[in-house]
């Protein structure tokens, strides 16, 4: 099992998770961060932390095959992340709007560490 970051986190971006994950399987987006699946412990320390309630273990119905993937993929081009950082100014806006993921989701990595 790993834990699997969905689209709630799409302009959120609030980076608690990052903060508490022991084996730093964070990976920052420029909007959104994913889970590397092949270094997440399955320990669940993020989920409680996520404000948007964005990480899900890959056995809830949320964690698609497609949110799956998307995790691997681009934990395997964004830089890793290990540390907090502030979230976007209009985060708290964005938590909870749906479909975020068609109209809002970037491929482009962020700054990482």
């Amino acid at each position: 099992m790993t834990y699997v970051v969905t689209d709630n986190c799409i302009k959120c971006k609030f980076m608690d998770c990052v903060e508490v994950c022991p084996v730093d399987c964070f990976y920052e987006g420029e909007n959104m961060l994913v889970i590397h699946p092949d270094e997440c412990i399955d320990c669940g320390v993020c989920v409680p932390e996520c404000p948007a309630e964005a990480i899900y273990p890959d056995t809830d119905p949320s964690a698609t095959p497609a949110w799956l993937s998307l995790n691997h993929q681009y934990a395997s081009a964004w830089p890793n992340i290990t540390r907090k950082k502030d979230p976007p100014a209009d985060a708290d806006a964005w938590n909870g709007v749906p479909g975020k993921f068609d109209a809002h989701f970037s491929d482009s990595p962020g700054d990482g560490e």
